[in-house]
């Protein structure tokens, strides 16, 4: 039986066989069914492995041979109607399990959002040890070899190098056509931990050149999760999950009855990476439930930054507050140290402000940040606790992470529990008291250290352990955006190190990096909107005092197509750099109510780091807005391929430098003279 379930902007069709399984037979952006010979047992729409069950092939590493594969039988599927679009759901079952394929598609994006629940049906408890969130097999379709069409696209991440795409080729990442069906090799990017993204984006994609299809994917978890490209039975296959037991500690007892819902993916189809992306933000922007002040994309000051870095008093703070108000700044965050009375990183988690900081009482700060037109925010991070604050001594150990049953320590610092209730009322209290109290309407959530594969407390598996806290943490974060619908709270981790939708389907702005240098933080600016929406995504700008009029505008420029993040010596800025400052703020101001319309776009490729001249643009609804780079690079002249009927160009900031842009019949010629320079060029 075939079923057909086609989108305007995507093919997917399905096949129930003879023997009943059902097999995900095409899923691309062209019409026509590949005529290709699919071995329907390897192209299972699910992979489910059981503890105790023959994982039944010569599977190596991969996640191949599961429940699924041959055991788990089509009972029925439904396709429907909702507010997004058309959602589909098989039921498949066999005599221990019902699992429930979800897919949900949306009105006129080429993208899929699928997710899997098992349901133990048996009358003895049931082990999971790996259940995909999507599955497809046959990517690779097509006459020629697959060493020579297919591309692999994996974002590595980094502190302080965040963004970092980087192309290969199959054999450049060690899969070889040695003329075997099913070679042993697989591309494995997993991440175990609290930190989703410390080392690679919960993201990647394929290509095929040769039938011009590319699927772009992101993994909705905010801890572990993992993702493999392999073959099978002479076919490449790519599947999407949350933790695994293999490969992130993670296993499920599941007793009679109960369930267990596997993380959330996507996964957008086109005929190039521009245009899946294109699609990606597009889904995002569904999913992402910004609330009010958030929508109207404020500037926010921040004193961190190349500026008080974790010091504030109030006599430090009044003058900047000036200072920042008088720029355009509409928010204004008090970062880290306002509760420490001396070394704070070990001693964080009661969150009561120091004293002799604030003689006056801390509210009198937020007070004059008032009095000066902008919103009151302050840092604080909820999910640790200082390893010599004095509640850690009081608290018993359930409250935190526990592992070989100890106390889980990380950089001076025990990692809670949001799974105790105890610990989520302590911060709804801190939290109620930061916006009664003292008036707060930002919170910066930072998150500085590293928790590891998970807790064994309560829990069938550290890994088990870990994904319910998580969920236990999103919920909490839930009910405050709930509570106090006017807040706007700023997701953090060390930067770039929890970069995910799932987290940022709820909380309206992302930290991109703690990068200090904008020379380098200009690439991971430029790169931001594979990861991030523009309208979440916060860039620091810090202009250093001794900083020349290039500088300045460089670091304004890294923002101006984001989330500007204002921060650095202001107190010390010349009339220069201020005005520089200034004009970058009204500018940016005049078009900010549409960037949550913008779309993003690579007309020389994602930027590397090691790019002398790049670019990003965005396609706004009257214009291409465009940031240009130049950094150290002996050439001072680029010529940016445009397919745009707009035949003015002109450099919108700065209002004053040596740069030139001029348009031509394939784009825009643009020339920066001078090293470590940026503008910000409009196409219209």
């Amino acid at each position: 039986m075939i079923l057909d379930f086609s989108q305007d902007a995507f093919y997917m069709i399905f096949e129930v066989t003879d023997n009943g399984s059902v097999i995900l037979r095409h899923f691309s952006n062209r019409a026509e069914v590949p005529g290709k010979d699919k071995k329907a047992g390897k192209r299972s729409i699910v992979n489910v492995h059981l503890s105790g069950e023959n994982q039944n092939d010569h599977h190596f590493a991969k996640h191949t041979g599961c429940s699924g594969d041959v055991s788990l039988k089509y009972q029925s599927h439904k396709y429907y109607q909702n507010e997004n679009g058309n959602k589909l759901e098989f039921t498949l079952a066999d005599d221990r399990m019902l699992v429930v394929v979800h897919y949900q598609f949306y009105n006129g994006i080429s993208s899929v959002r699928s997710w899997c629940e098992v349901e133990n049906i048996s009358a003895e408890p049931i082990g999971l040890e790996y259940v995909s969130s999507f599955a497809y097999t046959g990517f690779d379709d097509g006459a020629l070899p697959a060493e020579e069409k297919i591309r692999v696209f994996i974002p590595h991440n980094a502190w302080i190098a965040e963004m970092n795409w980087k192309e290969y080729s199959l054999s450049q990442l060690g899969i070889e056509n040695i003329g075997s069906s099913s070679n042993g090799k697989r591309i494995a990017i997993s991440n175990t931990g609290t930190w989703s993204s410390k080392e690679h984006l919960p993201m990647g994609a394929v290509s095929n050149t040769e039938t011009a299809g590319t699927y772009l994917w992101q993994i909705e978890s905010n801890g572990s999760w993992h993702w493999e490209i392999a073959s099978t039975a002479s076919m490449l296959y790519f599947k999407l999950s949350g933790p695994t037991e293999n490969e992130n500690h993670w296993h499920k007892e599941l007793l009679p009855s109960q369930r267990f819902e596997s993380v959330t993916s996507c996964v957008c189809v086109a005929d190039c990476f521009d245009s899946a992306l294109e699609a990606m933000t597009a889904y995002r922007r569904v999913i992402y439930t910004p609330n009010a002040p958030s929508i109207k994309v404020p500037v926010i000051f921040n004193d961190s930054m190349n500026c008080l870095g974790a010091n504030p008093t109030e006599e430090k703070e009044l003058p900047i507050i000036d200072l920042a108000a008088e720029t355009g700044a509409e928010y204004y965050c008090m970062d880290a140290g306002w509760y420490a009375d001396g070394t704070w990183w070990e001693t964080v988690g009661e969150w009561q402000p120091c004293d002799w900081r604030f003689p006056n009482g801390i509210k009198k700060v937020f007070d004059y940040v008032r009095e000066k037109g902008m919103v009151p925010g302050i840092w604080l991070e909820p999910e640790v606790m200082g390893i010599n604050c004095p509640l850690a001594k009081t608290w018993p150990d359930e409250r935190f992470f526990i592992r070989h049953g100890r106390r889980v320590i990380d950089h001076g610092r025990y990692q809670l529990d949001f799974r105790n209730p105890d610990v989520r009322d302590f911060l709804t209290d801190v939290v109620d008291r930061l916006v009664t109290e003292y008036g707060i309407g930002y919170i910066k959530t930072d998150y500085n250290i590293e928790g590891g594969a998970g807790t064994e407390y309560n829990s069938d598996s550290v890994g088990d352990g870990l994904l319910e806290h998580n969920r236990a943490y999103f919920d909490w974060l839930c009910s405050i955006c709930a509570k106090y619908p006017g807040l706007i709270i700023e997701n953090c981790a060390s930067g770039g190190m929890r970069m995910d939708y799932k987290m940022l389907s709820l909380l309206q702005i992302q930290s991109l990096s703690d990068q200090t240098d904008y020379r380098i933080n200009a690439h991971i600016a430029a790169a931001a909107s594979t990861a991030v929406l523009p309208e979440q995504s916060a860039v620091w700008s810090n202009p250093l005092s001794e900083a020349d009029k290039n500088a300045v505008s460089m670091n304004m420029v890294n923002s101006l197509l984001q989330r500007i993040h204002l921060s650095g010596k202001i107190f010390d800025w010349n009339h220069e750099q201020m005005s520089l400052v200034k004009e970058a703020i009204a500018y940016y101001k005049t078009y900010r109510h549409d960037m949550p319309l913008a779309i993003p776009f690579y007309p020389l490729g994602i930027p590397e780091f090691s790019d002398k001249l790049f670019c990003s643009a965005y396609k706004y609804p009257s214009c291409l807005r465009l940031g240009v780079w130049r950094t150290d690079s002996g050439a001072e002249s680029i010529c940016i391929p445009l397919d745009t009927e707009y035949k003015n160009a002109r450099i919108a900031y700065p209002s004053e430098c040596a740069a030139k842009v001029k348009r031509t019949p394939d784009g825009i010629q643009v020339t920066l003279p001078e090293q470590f320079s940026a503008v910000i060029i409009e196409v219209y």
